[in-house]
């Protein structure tokens, strides 16, 4: 229904080129501070729009977010502490 989306953290030399950022993806923050852009693009289209990203002036770094990749269910503690070998205590 929805497609996946991968999201993409673009490392800036200047943010006066923040807004060219858009016609890669969505963006959702920009840092100041930092100097970054956090955008998400389809998951198909992440390495092509990241090889594009790679090679304007203004870009210093492009890394890709791995937190499609991660899992994100977690144990509850209960369940640990009765797997545990160690007594609590």
């Amino acid at each position: 229904m929805f497609p996946k989306r991968q999201g993409i953290i673009v490392w800036l030399h200047s943010l006066k080129h923040g807004k060219q950022l858009r016609k890669f993806g969505n963006i959702h923050y920009i840092s100041k501070r930092l100097k970054y852009a956090v955008l998400y693009c389809d998951m198909e289209q992440a390495d092509h729009v990241m090889k594009k990203l790679a090679s304007l002036p203004f870009v210093k770094r492009v890394e890709p977010s791995y937190r499609p990749f991660l899992k994100l269910e977690f144990e509850s503690k209960g369940e640990k502490e009765k797997d545990s070998p160690y007594p609590l205590g």
